[in-house]
């Protein structure tokens, strides 16, 4: 026997997920009022909701910034929409602000794992399957765990792979993009962003200082 579906469970899994009323009644039908699976539905539509769309051209956006209070770091980032409309919503200023803070908390390098350079890519795997060797580990395994470890330096180095700060469950900046387009309705990318951090790379250039005096003074 099916659970009836109220309007209270229906406003309550709203408000938990900010999926419009329709999914929401939709997906307690479907999981017959479960509210944790209900969640799970909406995050699997969400997920292929976004995939749909991430070829649409998204050429409107914000160009979004965070300073931190001392001063000392600073981020600016460019994230892209469909419409004007959608760019003018708190909520897309909030998705802007909130990636501008993840880039200032995390130091991504690449906004995706496309972006990185094919011989960085090659070198660091070569870095990581001589780590696996040097393990004993056998050869048959080694192109395994080695790609293992390049997935570990995605989510280091690549914005989209890092789990999301603000997250606990530490979901992935790019899964929590895909269910904000859900809710938006519209294609969302983060183009590129830059981060600023006070002195950074001063002291290499204070070592390369002093290593040109040196090396001067040996041809004197």
């Amino acid at each position: 026997m099916s659970v009836a579906i109220t309007p209270q469970m229906i406003k309550d899994l709203r408000e938990l997920t900010g999926a419009p009323m329709g999914d929401c009644k939709k997906a307690l039908q479907e999981t017959d009022g479960a509210q944790d699976k209900a969640v799970e539905y909406l995050q699997k539509k969400s997920l292929a909701t976004a995939q749909k769309k991430s070829g649409r051209t998204a050429a409107e956006g914000r160009v979004g910034s965070y300073v931190h209070h001392d001063g000392k770091l600073a981020v600016l980032v460019e994230v892209n929409c469909e419409t004007d409309f959608v760019a003018n919503t708190a909520d897309f200023e909030e998705i802007v602000k909130s990636v501008a803070m993840q880039i200032a908390a995390m130091n991504p390098k690449y906004v995706r794992r496309e972006e990185i350079p094919a011989a960085e890519l090659a070198h660091q795997r070569e870095i990581f399957e001589a780590q696996v060797r040097e393990m004993g580990k056998p050869e048959a395994l080694v192109p395994r765990i080695a790609e293992g470890k390049l997935t570990a330096w995605f989510q280091d180095i690549c914005l989209l792979d890092q789990a999301y700060v603000k997250d606990e469950k530490g979901t992935a900046v790019g899964k929590w993009l895909a269910e904000r387009v859900a809710k938006t309705g519209e294609n969302i990318q983060v183009r590129r962003f830059v981060r600023f951090e006070l002195g950074e790379g001063l002291a290499k250039r204070a070592d390369d200082f002093v290593a040109e005096v040196a090396r001067m003074a040996a041809q004197a």
